[in-house]
């Protein structure tokens, strides 16, 4: 009406046309004013162009939450820089604000300001409770969670034709012949009983485990992988959120992330864990730390003042973790600690670790070997593990014996130690006479204020014990006894040698931090493999300077938010050594197909284990902040296919985090628009590195993508 009267002075002929061409230039001004400039789009600067948060500006959705805020200030002036965060939270929850100090070890150990939560929660967030834990914690801040799935509206970044042109260029090769078709996505299909947002496709398969013939030696826990390999997605929970930041996820993670209160009611008495309004709290309790974890660590000092943790003792393997507290709470003392438990009745224990940032794997000593080299770990403990260590021979203690470094400690926990029940006596009996049998030496037994009971043997640094022995019980292997390769491999019911014929491999490492650098043995036990001393200073260096230059400065990665990282082709672990400094831990990854250079790692003070990645890694999704990988796709993919690889790749990254690739832009190119299919947000730089952003897309239950 409004229009027809402006227009009352023009004959009816020409009316509609006017109305016409005024409908027109009102649209056209709306699609003009909400269009991004080309400017405004991520990733739209070549790919060896420096993307900061002052250059880059990223479309948010509204199912995202809100980017963290850069935050890091070392001790020692080295500072984490601030990039563009690739895939937002939320348009209204501002960030937090923190400042923490770095540790030598790459822990932050100061007390952070703590971040505020929004005023004006998301919704979904109204009924958002502070939790109260009996010392104070700071409030993470309020986010808006990712849904299950984006809209169609999603903005996702890939190569244009411009950068189709750059591929054809310098510095990697011409374009990509064979181009992999891409797939069209469906959520995973699990069997009854799996959750399908914890699927770990190795460990869930529900037909393999039915097949078995006998549970008795945990091989239900053990690793059982599909065929055909998977392809799919996993689902993301409901109302999943990025994780609380370190160090504040030590104490307290979103409820929504890990929702499993099971082990909240089956260890209430025990202080392992508590639900607090959206939040899990941990205490830093435990079945054996009636104190707390840090009146036990100190305890255990006290006893064992040549411990040294952090100087003498680096690396530590705590087998039945329970929720890592102890793990986590080494970290203060610069101890990185494997943290290790089977995915059984114990709830989602592992999970809770890595939600909260402390190294976590799932496995169990049931009839094959850990992914471990030998002598690699300084000091193993258990604290009321329910490990039977003399069953079947003593083969799950062997196993302990194989992976503790000589003149390691293994430090045992438990009620057999202090408890007067015919059982614990009986069992007690047998774990004397075992430790006896394989030559650990007692070196203290005693109680805390509680009256619970701890025990610590020490592994022997040479063979005469084992050659004074009466009885040859275990008897002594054979170098040439079976496979030293831990990968599929059964137990061994015999006692390797201390020290081999071939000599080095066994002195213990000078003192952390100076070990990390330290002059390496060039052979290692039962291993014909040789490194010159020239080729590992060389790794070093040359990762440093990478890291520094490139990966530190270039790549879209906001380092502030990285805390868990797994490379997934660790070589000597020069790119964990690089980044020592920063407030993050490395999980090093050997492929089984590759030297073996996993010894190599735990000598310098780092931790890792072995791997195929054509299968799925034993971990829950959703776990890793940054997978890196260098120069391992291409002959990967000739034993698997790479659509497999980017599955579990995606399984594996937590959601608003990357995927970095090193390799020819031939590999690049293959690589890519997969990820670009998975709606992964992607750059190239300098024509052999590519930075994906995975973000929150899920394709619908049926497939489609949605």
């Amino acid at each position: 009406m409004a229009i027809s009267s402006a227009f009352s002075f023009l004959s009816d002929r020409k009316r509609p046309i006017a109305v016409a061409v005024i409908l027109f230039i009102v649209l056209s001004s709306l699609f003009l004013l909400f269009s991004p400039a080309p400017s405004a789009l991520p990733f739209f600067s070549s790919p060896s162009s420096h993307l900061s948060s002052s250059e880059t500006s990223i479309p948010v959705s509204s199912n995202e939450s809100p980017p963290e805020a850069p935050t890091s200030v070392a001790s020692d002036g080295v500072s984490s820089r601030a990039t563009a965060d690739p895939v937002p939270d939320s348009a209204d929850a501002p960030p937090p604000t923190t400042t923490t100090a770095a540790a030598s070890d790459g822990v932050f150990n100061s007390t952070a300001e703590p971040p505020r939560p929004d005023a004006a929660a998301a919704a979904g967030d109204s009924e958002a409770e502070v939790p109260s834990p009996d010392h104070a914690l700071p409030t993470p801040p309020v986010e808006v969670e990712g849904s299950g799935s984006a809209g169609n509206n999603e903005t996702t970044t890939g190569v244009s034709g411009e950068r189709d042109g750059e591929w054809q260029g310098g510095g990697g090769g011409g374009a990509v012949e064979e181009p992999v078709e891409l797939p069209s996505w469906e959520l995973c299909e699990v069997g009854k009983g799996v959750v399908a947002a914890d699927y770990i496709p190795c460990l869930d398969n529900v037909e393999a485990i039915k097949a078995l013939k006998s549970l008795r030696h945990m091989e239900h826990r053990e690793r059982h992988c599909p065929e055909p390999r998977p392809r799919c997605l996993v689902p993301l929970p409901e109302r999943y959120r990025r994780p609380v930041p370190w160090p504040l996820s030590r104490d307290m993670i979103w409820y929504n992330n890990v929702p499993h209160p099971k082990l909240v009611e089956y260890k209430k008495d025990q202080n392992w864990v508590r639900k607090s309004g959206n939040y899990f709290v941990f205490p830093g309790g435990g079945t054996q730390f009636k104190n707390g974890v840090t009146a036990y660590i100190r305890f255990i000092q006290q006893i064992l003042p040549n411990i040294q943790w952090g100087i003498h003792t680096r690396t530590v393997l705590d087998v039945g973790c329970g929720v890592a507290s102890f793990g986590g709470y080494l970290l203060d003392r610069k101890v990185i600690t494997m943290s290790l438990a089977p995915k059984d009745e114990h709830e989602a224990q592992i999970q809770f670790a890595l939600e909260r940032g402390i190294p976590a794997f799932l496995a169990v000593i049931g009839t094959q070997k850990l992914p471990f080299p030998d002598n690699s770990f300084d000091v193993i403990h258990c604290a009321r593990c329910r490990v039977h260590w003399y069953a079947d021979g003593g083969k799950p203690l062997l196993e302990l014996n194989r992976v503790l470094r000589p003149g390691g400690y293994y430090i045992w926990s438990a009620t057999p130690v202090y408890r007067k029940d015919q059982r614990d006596v009986d069992d007690w009996k047998a774990m004397v006479a075992l430790t006896k049998s394989i030559c650990w030496r007692t070196v203290v037994k005693s109680r805390d204020i509680n009256k619970i009971g701890v025990v610590i043997y020490q592994k022997p640094t040479s063979n005469s014990c084992y050659l004074d022995r009466k009885n040859n019980e275990p008897p002594l292997c054979s170098e040439n006894d079976g496979s030293r390769s831990p990968w599929y491999t059964p137990l061994d019911s015999c006692l390797f040698p201390v020290v081999s014929s071939s000599g080095g491999g066994n002195s213990w490492p000078i003192s952390w931090p100076e070990r990390l650098n330290m002059k390496h043995t060039t052979t290692f036990n039962n291993s014909s493999i040789q490194f010159s001393q020239e080729k590992m200073d060389s790794d070093t260096n040359h990762w440093k300077d990478l890291v520094s230059e490139v990966y530190l400065n270039e790549f879209a990665v906001n380092w502030s938010s990285v805390r868990n990282v797994m490379d997934m082709n660790a070589g000597f672990g020069g790119f964990a050594a690089s980044l020592i400094h920063q407030p993050l831990w490395v999980m090093n990854v050997v492929p089984v197909d590759q030297p073996d250079t996993l010894p190599i790692i735990f000598n310098r003070g780092l931790i890792g284990l072995y791997h195929n990645w054509c299968e799925s890694f034993n971990t829950y999704p959703r776990t890793y902040d940054l997978l890196h990988m260098s120069y391992l796709l291409g002959p990967l993919t000739k034993r698997c296919h790479i659509i497999e690889v980017a599955a579990e790749i995606d399984r594996i990254l937590r959601p608003g985090r990357w995927f970095v690739l090193q390799d020819t832009i031939e590999v690049i190119g293959k690589m890519e628009p997969i990820l670009r299919s998975l709606h992964y947000r992607t750059t190239i730089v300098r024509q052999r590195f590519l930075v994906a952003a995975k973000g929150f897309w899920r394709p619908d239950s049926t497939g489609s993508q949605s």
